[in-house]
């Protein structure tokens, strides 16, 4: 899906979203490269790790993103899950000061 860039303003709610799709079947692996796939070409800010993905934009934007994203992708599987975490604050920048 291709989605349209929105002009952020001073109003906008920032979300920093944690994901982990989980498909329930033995090819797994395909399912989840589209899904972050289609994620990164979202235009929001979208980091990924061997734990989860990690989501970051306006509360809106993302969430649209995910609605659609997550529906294409359990309509892809026979059997899942998604774990999800949403924090009130863009956490795109955080880095460990200890």
């Amino acid at each position: 899906m291709i989605y349209k860039k929105t002009q952020l303003t001073n109003n906008d709610m920032r979300i920093s979203v944690e994901l982990t799709l989980s498909p329930l079947q033995d090819d797994y692996e395909p399912k989840i490269i589209d899904f972050i796939k289609k994620l990164r070409s979202s235009g929001l800010t979208v980091k990924e790790n061997a734990l989860s993905t990690q989501v970051y934009g306006e509360y809106d934007k993302v969430m649209e993103v995910l609605n659609t994203e997550i529906k294409d992708a359990f309509e892809a599987i026979d059997t899942g899950l998604i774990h999800l975490k949403i924090v009130k604050s863009d956490r795109s920048n955080y880095a460990a000061d200890f």
